[in-house]
């Protein structure tokens, strides 16, 4: 109701300003600082003061008197020193807030690439970051109408992989057939973690072991030999783990593009030709870069020096990540006239259908693709910021300035541990380490949480809680709903902070039942539904004398604060900020906190004030429900 209700406003005095004063100047609302003032106000009277040369109070006054009537906006009205605050018809916004739920209209195609882990370990709670982002930020524009495809890119011929390949064949001697019969015992992405860092720790002693880093990468990339066979059975299966970790927090795919796929397809040397074609890379004759095709720093939007050019193929010929990340964004955008083949790979529980990659046509499915986007985020952290520029740089020079201006770096910053945290989770940590804010994990150096470890420890905490507040309730179900509240906790604690903000995870803050966190958002849920559950009586329409109802100040305000969920949402797509909704969550929760303390709902006497606060309480259950379910979190049955 309220974003529709913004942009009537919005338009209205936008076309009476153009008529009146032969100008288009932008119209803002804003929220006055006290509820008293209004619903909303507008500064629109400073801007025009300044092209009118008249005071601002004046010619706020003007559009008072002048403005037509907007539907739902009951009265204007001149404050200070020229805003003009809005009171808007409140049994209009509750008859508003009552009719059925309209779907937005369609919008553009968007692909969102998340989570994107290498292929070599387990995921840890590093990666949970920029999953959780990336899910929360679809599941906001498929509310608004947009339809996203989600990519979970997955660099199966890198250099990570190649590590643990090295590490199986060089440092411990096992044969291809090996490999494959520990692939089939529990955890092998486990077994790949403590492999990962042996081999980065023994590479600092062994520069015979670390030679033979370049010699598997080869044969990764080349396709060909018992390397690259090791190579694909290792991500194949690793690839697995990560899909049913994520899918624990209720994070699902469309497509598994593989690197792999985008070198035996040549999509590389398409996007090589085109560059050289178009002169945005240019071959070094000398200095460092000697051999090198780069890209000069002049492509970059903030014109870096010469100095600063970015090398795309090095002088041995090897494309760097950057390259082959070129050829991947302009196939994303269907700039690049080819395409994969896509082979059927799962169906997750809801009927969703995952397709990853292949060279083939043989075993493909027809008729599907997952290009030609309209808008494009990559989520990445913020560590990759340089690379996603060249990336935009080079659709730039390429001749696609609109396209690069839709390849969005949703960029975040890194995921550490708070000390009390570490020594939970039985991480050893020196006295020094003890009195910092936060312990940064490392793969490399095997220092870090597992994503399923932490998950698992999450829910038996939670489990802990949950039995000894409903020791009636059969076990299953016990079970469940201490899943659901550990997913919430973990999830809101991931999405509360804003982006560029460091996250210290700490185990007993993310599950609390109080505070700004998932749990206590859910508690809300879960209290609402109870007080639904114990009326004897079904929720009548809205009473006739809704007007005098609404004129308690606070029961007004409640209303309000479970009317902004779709102008929050729309803000947080905005600002490409999930943290926006997330707070808002909260801040919604509390609001029915305090509506729940101050109107004891059953006991209300008047059966038409009683039969509106069932009306609200069930609004504040509706909207609690829908956006926690944009955060991904569920609610559970009881708490």
């Amino acid at each position: 109701m309220l974003p529709q209700l913004e942009s009537r406003i919005v338009a209205a005095v936008s076309q009476h300003i153009l008529i009146r004063y032969g100008l288009s100047t932008p119209v803002v609302l804003e929220q006055p600082r006290q509820a008293d003032f209004g619903e909303f106000a507008l500064p629109t009277a400073f801007q025009l003061a300044r092209e009118r040369r008249k005071a601002p109070r004046a010619i706020a006054q003007e559009l008072v008197d002048e403005l037509p009537s907007i539907e739902g906006v009951r009265s204007l009205e001149v404050a200070g020193n020229g805003y003009i605050n809005l009171r808007i018809d409140r049994p209009a916004v509750a008859i508003a807030i009552a009719a059925p739920v309209v779907p937005p209209p369609p919008a553009g195609k968007v692909l969102i690439e998340h989570t994107s882990i290498n292929p070599n370990k387990a995921a840890h709670i590093g990666h949970l970051r920029n999953s959780i982002l990336g899910d929360t930020f679809v599941r906001m524009l498929r509310a608004k109408g947009h339809q996203v495809n989600i990519q979970n890119y997955i660099d199966n011929t890198g250099v990570q992989v190649a590590d643990v390949v090295v590490g199986f064949h060089f440092l411990d001697g096992k044969s291809l057939d090996e490999v494959r019969a520990l692939t089939l015992l529990p955890r092998f992405d486990y077994l790949c973690w403590d492999l990962y860092a042996k081999v980065s720790q023994t590479y600092a002693t062994d520069e015979a072991l670390k030679a033979r880093r370049a010699e598997t990468l080869h044969a990764i990339e080349a396709g060909h030999g018992v390397l690259a066979e090791m190579g694909t059975l290792i991500a194949d299966k690793v690839v697995d783990y990560h899909l049913d970790t994520m899918l624990r927090l209720d994070i699902q795919y469309d497509a598994l593009p593989r690197e792999s796929e985008i070198l035996h397809l040549q999509f590389w040397a398409a996007a090589f030709e085109l560059l050289k074609q178009r002169k945005a890379i240019y071959l070094e004759t000398e200095g460092k870069n000697n051999g090198c095709w780069v890209m000069p720093g002049s492509a970059f939007s903030d014109h870096r020096e010469d100095e600063d050019s970015k090398v795309i193929v090095r002088s041995n010929g090897i494309v760097t990540y950057v390259g082959k990340d070129i050829a991947y964004q302009m196939w994303k955008f269907g700039l690049l006239g080819q395409d994969f083949y896509y082979r059927y790979l799962r169906t997750y529980p809801d009927g969703q259908k995952l397709y990853v990659t292949s060279a083939s046509p043989e075993g493909a499915t027809p008729g599907i693709s997952f290009s030609h986007n309209d808008r494009v985020y990559n989520v990445i952290d913020s560590r990759q910021s340089y690379l996603q520029d060249v990336v935009q740089a080079g659709l730039r020079a390429l001749g696609h300035p609109k396209e690069a201006a839709n390849s969005v770096h949703f960029s975040y910053e890194m995921v550490a541990l708070t000390p009390r945290t570490c020594t939970e989770l039985g991480i050893a940590l020196s006295d020094e380490d003890r009195a910092r804010p936060y312990i940064e994990v490392s793969g490399r150096k095997g220092l870090g949480v597992k994503a399923d470890d932490l998950i698992d420890k999450l829910i038996a905490a939670a489990l802990r809680e949950v039995e000894s507040r409903n020791e009636n309730e059969p076990s299953e179900t016990r079970q469940k709903v201490a899943e659901q509240i550990a997913i919430g906790a973990l999830r809101y604690f991931m999405l509360k902070f804003t982006r560029p903000t460091v996250i210290a995870f700490d185990f007993q803050e993310a599950l609390s039942f109080t505070g700004e966190t998932g749990p206590y958002i859910q508690y809300a849920a879960v209290r609402a539904a109870k007080i639904l559950a114990k009326s004897t009586e079904p929720i009548a329409p809205l009473p006739a004398n809704l007007g005098s109802i609404l004129e308690d100040e606070e029961l007004w305000q409640s209303l309000l604060a479970a009317a902004r969920t779709d102008s929050a949402l729309g803000l947080a797509i905005a600002a490409d900020e999930p943290a926006h909704l997330a707070r808002y969550a909260f801040q919604l929760a509390q609001a029915y906190s305090n509506f729940y303390q101050k109107y004891p709902v059953l006991i209300e006497t008047d059966p038409d004030k009683r039969n509106f606060l069932l009306w609200l309480t069930a609004t504040y259950r509706a909207q609690l429900v829908r956006t926690l379910g944009l955060l991904g979190i569920a609610v559970p049955a009881f708490m």
